[in-house]
């Protein structure tokens, strides 16, 4: 039997999961689980790089203790954040979270350099705080030029695993840096940021061989012979891959996790002007594919309320206890940008909804409703504006991740946009990361052939929507709400 592994680590957690296929179905075991998140020191906020590696390496032995002593091996983590490197390799500086406010204000800065519309032409990228280019701008003139070695968190993992060094397409187009119709780093972005072609790696697909774990790791750690294949390293693009077959129904899908991406996968980009206002993107996919999609700001919300409450509730409680809340009693615009990273969710969406003169929710249960309902609904907005911008009609959505859990959630966005919903797999990500190694090793024909296994290995749960009362009122009021926020086209 032949052993994949898939790395996937997002902005909460962390896991390997091993996956093997036999008799057309694919298994998935979670090796090794791990807690993640930034620290904020000195107004910073900071991500634990070497923490990560160091977790990889513990779930690595795990593997081989279990017996498995060769495997491939993908890995795939978030967006937009980087590593810079000197001439001998070494990391120059502790990793930025995206959240960190250090780029407040930059897209201003940049957008009296070069226009929005502008950059948008060239990469499609939609405009959001935290993006690369922003990150770049904002980050201290000397050390980047010092830089030798630009890598995003996914390629600077892989680069400690085999030495190689790589920007990987699907994660590198989350900068805001390529072009489009060169399919490469846009000279005139570069120049704007002082940066040179050079301090980036070579631009890699999904499926491309990196070699192996380095010797010294091995003999060191007592890890398996891994030989290590480029997954789609943005986990929402390994999401993505991971969504099953609809038997070419009109999908749209619902990455549901610390972010929900909403979109659909294209073969061509949609730069138009009326994309982006309505602030969407094209990120790039595995085989020549796009990612057409929004970001909207997820279960973000609701970790923070559990932090903030001191954990008393599981996330599953949570859930229940916002089904005995009031429903559409309180409503908040979710991607209004107030949200992104408050000194405190709670009190922040407590004055959200004291300023719109709604009831302030108190309890636990009616916080996690407010923001189950507010997910829902925006679900519904961007879903139209999706379907305007493509031309294509959704006859059903997809959520996977982790949201695919949250029962509540799931009825509510089948009853808010009047169409079926279908959830799972939750490990979509993983998923999609091992269907590249699959389909590298053959044991798979291709894409198609990997989403037809997974919709059979899973379950899939079907959500129809619910008669909503005093629809008509709701929707126009949530309309008011949400046009009138500042993160209404974000």
């Amino acid at each position: 039997m032949n052993y994949h592994i898939a790395v996937d680590i997002g902005a909460s957690s962390g896991r390997l999961v091993l996956g093997t296929i036999a008799d057309g179905s694919l298994s998935l075991e979670e090796i090794h689980r791990f807690s993640n998140g930034f620290t904020e020191r000195d107004g910073s906020c900071f991500w634990d790089i070497d923490y990560l590696f160091e977790e990889i390496l513990r779930g690595l032995q795990k593997a081989k203790a279990a017996g498995i002593t060769k495997c491939t091996l993908g890995i795939d983590t978030w967006a937009v954040d980087y590593v810079l490197l000197d001439a001998e390799g070494n990391r120059l500086q502790e990793v930025y979270a995206y959240r960190d406010r250090r780029t407040d204000g930059v897209m201003e800065e940049v957008a009296k350099l070069i226009s929005p519309d502008k950059v948008y032409a060239k990469t499609g990228i939609q405009q959001l705080t935290f993006n690369t280019l922003y990150q770049l701008y904002a980050h201290d003139a000397k050390e980047l030029a010092a830089a030798d070695q630009i890598l995003l968190v996914p390629d600077y993992l892989y680069y400690r695993l085999s030495g190689r060094k790589i920007n990987e397409v699907t994660n590198a187009s989350t900068t805001q840096l390529l072009n489009l119709a060169e399919r490469e780093y846009d000279a005139e972005l570069l120049s704007l940021l002082k940066l040179r072609r050079e301090q980036f790696a070579p631009l890699t697909e999904p499926g491309e061989v990196l070699g192996s774990i380095k010797d010294e790791l091995k003999q060191q750690y007592d890890l398996p012979d891994c030989e290590l294949i480029c997954a789609a390293t943005h986990d929402t693009a390994s999401a993505v891959l991971g969504v099953p077959v609809q038997d070419d129904r009109s999908a749209a899908y619902i990455s549901s996790g610390t972010w929900s991406l909403l979109g659909v996968e294209l073969d061509h980009p949609v730069n138009t002007e009326a994309a982006m206002q309505a602030n969407y993107t094209n990120e790039w996919g595995a085989f020549g594919t796009y990612r057409f999609l929004k970001n909207i700001m997820g279960l973000w919300l609701i970790q923070e309320v559990r932090r903030l409450d001191g954990e008393r509730y599981s996330f599953a409680e949570l859930a229940e206890l916002a089904a005995e809340a009031e429903g559409y009693r309180s409503l908040i615009p979710c991607n209004d940008p107030r949200f992104l990273n408050p000194d405190n969710m709670i009190e922040e969406i407590r004055l959200a909804c004291a300023e719109s003169g709604q009831p302030v929710p108190q309890t636990p249960g009616e916080l996690a409703r407010c923001i189950f309902d507010s997910l829902a609904l925006s679900y519904r907005s961007y879903l139209g504006e999706l379907e305007q911008l493509t031309g294509r009609p959704v006859e059903v959505l997809q959520i996977v991740g982790g949201g695919a859990n949250n029962t509540l959630l799931c009825q509510l966005t089948a009853d808010i946009i009047g169409r079926e919903v279908l959830a799972g797999p939750t490990e979509s990500t993983a998923l999609g990361n091992l269907a590249i190694q699959l389909i590298h090793t053959g044991e798979v024909a291709d894409i198609r052939e990997a989403r037809t296994i997974i919709g059979k290995s899973f379950k899939i749960q079907s959500y129809l929507p619910r008669p909503l009362p005093q629809n008509e009122a709701l929707l126009a009021r949530w309309e008011a709400l949400h046009a009138g926020s500042a993160g209404g086209s974000q």
